[in-house]
């Protein structure tokens, strides 16, 4: 899911925790949008001060979550789920209170229905794609990436890898045996010059189906072997990109010409809503 939402074209940060159920947005975000204000910080700052003082043991249960800035890196920011979301927006004097409080409502409301129906999620995302410009074409090969993808972390969950840091280890392993290219790597030939770029939002109809192979193959050999260690991961993660290596290798050498392209899609993506699910 997207850890950006939109309410009126202004982003609000958000983070699901799939253990509790429950949407996270960030405070300074959601005050910006209601006040319009140039420094929602500080404004965040004076209302807690001031709700301390009426007595009010809300900023108790608040949490901080890391979260994206728009410089390109993760800093601890305010979050509250939407009950107490709610309770902030009622002591802020804002003509958009109302629309807001129906939004959030209906940001909940949708996730439920995905959660229900997996199908809506895709709907939805197929939806963005579409309102950015993208080809059709291209957009069911995205999201049959997304779903390969999700299958393959799934995997690794099941073979006690959990964390982001080892999934990026993994999928360069991936990367390197198909393309020859650590993602990083990669985003370099494309020139996506900001953390926030999401490399595959920038990929051709032929990198998309590569990279799909790759991580295809590498949850087919896991599933098979079950690897029990971080190192027998890692080979199998290398032999599943070898197999999309050896193929983009020999459809390269049938077409006269490299898979590989400094093709983007820049004037496709925004700075607040590039950053989809891989």
């Amino acid at each position: 899911m997207s850890p950006i939402k939109l309410f009126e074209n202004k982003k609000v940060r958000a983070h699901w925790d799939n253990e509790q159920g429950k949407w996270y947005f960030s405070i300074i975000d959601v005050i910006e949008v209601l006040t319009g204000s140039p420094r929602p910080r500080k404004y965040w700052n004076a209302l807690k001060t001031k709700l301390q003082a009426e007595g009010s043991e809300l900023s108790h249960f608040l949490g901080q979550l890391k979260m994206q800035s728009g410089d390109g890196k993760f800093y601890k920011t305010d979050v509250a789920e939407t009950e107490q979301l709610f309770r902030i927006i009622q002591s802020i004097p804002s003509p958009k209170a109302e629309p807001f409080k129906q939004w959030l409502a209906k940001v909940g409301y949708e996730r439920v229905q995905e959660i229900e129906n997996p199908e809506l999620a895709q709907e939805r995302m197929k939806l963005l794609y579409e309102q950015k410009g993208y080809p059709k074409d291209w957009i069911d090969k995205r999201l049959r990436g997304i779903a390969i993808r999700q299958n393959l972390t799934d995997e690794w969950k099941e073979r006690g890898i959990n964390n982001d840091h080892d999934f990026a280890i993994l999928t360069a392993e991936i990367s390197k045996a198909t393309f020859g290219l650590t993602p990083s790597e990669y985003k370099e030939v494309k020139g996506l010059v900001k953390k926030s770029h999401n490399l595959r939002d920038h990929m051709t109809d032929l990198e998309l189906i590569f990279t799909m192979l790759g991580e295809k193959v590498t949850t087919e050999i896991s599933q098979k072997e079950k690897p029990d260690t971080f190192p027998k991961n890692k080979q199998v993660a290398t032999r599943g990109g070898r197999v999309a290596g050896n193929a983009r290798r020999e459809t390269e050498n049938e077409l006269g010409q490299s898979i590989i392209s400094n093709q983007n899609f820049l004037d496709k993506t925004t700075s607040d809503e590039k950053n989809l699910t891989e």
